[in-house]
């Protein structure tokens, strides 16, 4: 089976600097085959018998904090799923730019008193539809000034998400 996996917060504004290079290694060192690693904001695809997300992710969580002494949050999705994400999209054909719209990854899904707790603050230029595991969010405006950009959903919702812009989701789903 292909398997995505989404970590959440490398390579971003200097912080938590892993080279991809170092990444697919640690993926390999775990049995892991034919990785393939994309753009330098750790994203990467990989084939395992195993069959369990949490397994693979609990795998590569240990094994990136023993590598590199730092835990990483690790989304895992089946390669498959990406294509339902992309299916699924409410927003299709509602933005003009991959800049607009973003899927946010969770390792579980959001508790309802959370869901509602989003959906109340969202406005015109800050949409989110919850399928699941993911938010779909269409931010007119961009990121800076959005409720993403201002951490709402992870300081104030206490949820941990990692974001991917969607052509990166788009790219996911053929790696």
């Amino acid at each position: 089976m292909r398997f995505i996996a989404l970590l959440r917060g490398i390579n971003v504004g200097g912080n938590t600097m892993i080279k991809m290079a170092e990444l697919k290694a640690v993926f390999e060192e775990c049995g892991f085959e034919n990785v393939v690693t994309y753009i330098n904001s750790g994203n990467l695809a990989f084939d395992s018998d195993k069959i369990s997300e949490n397994t693979i992710t609990n795998e590569l969580e240990s094994a990136i904090e023993n590598m590199f002494g730092k835990h990483i949050p690790v989304m895992v999705r089946e390669q498959p799923h990406v294509h339902t994400i992309l299916d699924g999209n409410p927003f299709a054909g509602q933005f003009g730019s991959h800049k607009e719209m973003h899927v946010l990854f969770m390792k579980d899904e959001m508790f309802a008193d959370r869901q509602r707790q989003l959906m109340d603050n969202q406005s015109v230029d800050d949409r989110f539809v919850i399928i699941g595991r993911e938010i779909y969010c269409h931010l007119k405006l961009g990121v800076a000034d959005s409720l993403l950009g201002k951490g709402f959903i992870e300081k104030k919702l206490k949820v941990s998400v990692t974001a991917r812009n969607w052509r990166t989701v788009e790219k996911l789903a053929i790696l």
